[in-house]
């Protein structure tokens, strides 16, 4: 089902759907961190992938439970945004031999992630709310609030040293 698919029909429909998409891009996200943990060179970088590898756990869990809170089954949908974003990055970082140019790239590529699942999550609490379903919003408020506390993470580990020791 893509996004102007005959099968949403109504406003309820195309939250399923986003909820599908994010569901989705959250779980290959979960794919594509281990990778990036095993990339990174630098100990904090290291260090703050593994804790959003749990986090994104957790925020998968969040999902489920607002899948079930809404009645509807729990599935995801194919995203091409996020496997284009997530094989982007792996071509680049497979092209960096410089390990602070790698992790430069790593921090690059997960806000990259950061942001996509910071649209999708601040849409999904704004019609959750206007669906009624505070509830749902609540659960979803709580995934954007990490996703924006590791992008400001991951923008303040690449200013304060990894984009310099990269140049």
């Amino acid at each position: 089902m893509g996004l102007f698919s005959k099968d949403i029909k109504t406003f309820d429909d195309l939250f399923v759907h986003t909820l599908r998409d994010i569901y989705y891009a959250e779980n290959q996200i979960l794919k594509a961190l281990p990778t990036m943990i095993d990339r990174a060179t630098d100990p904090t970088l290291k260090q703050g992938f593994e804790k959003h590898f749990k986090e994104t756990q957790g925020q998968v869990q969040r999902l489920e439970k607002v899948f079930q809170l809404h009645g509807v089954e729990v599935s995801g949908v194919t995203c091409p945004a996020i496997d284009g974003i997530i094989e982007e990055a792996n071509e680049v970082a497979g092209e960096v031999a410089d390990k602070n140019v790698l992790d430069a790239a790593l921090i690059a590529a997960s806000q990259a992630v950061e942001h996509y699942e910071i649209t999708r999550y601040g849409t999904l609490v704004a019609w959750a709310e206007l669906l009624g379903r505070k509830d749902c919003a609540a659960l979803l408020r709580q995934n954007l609030e990490e996703e924006k506390a590791t992008d400001e993470k991951l923008t303040s580990l690449a200013e304060r040293s990894l984009n310099r020791k990269a140049a």
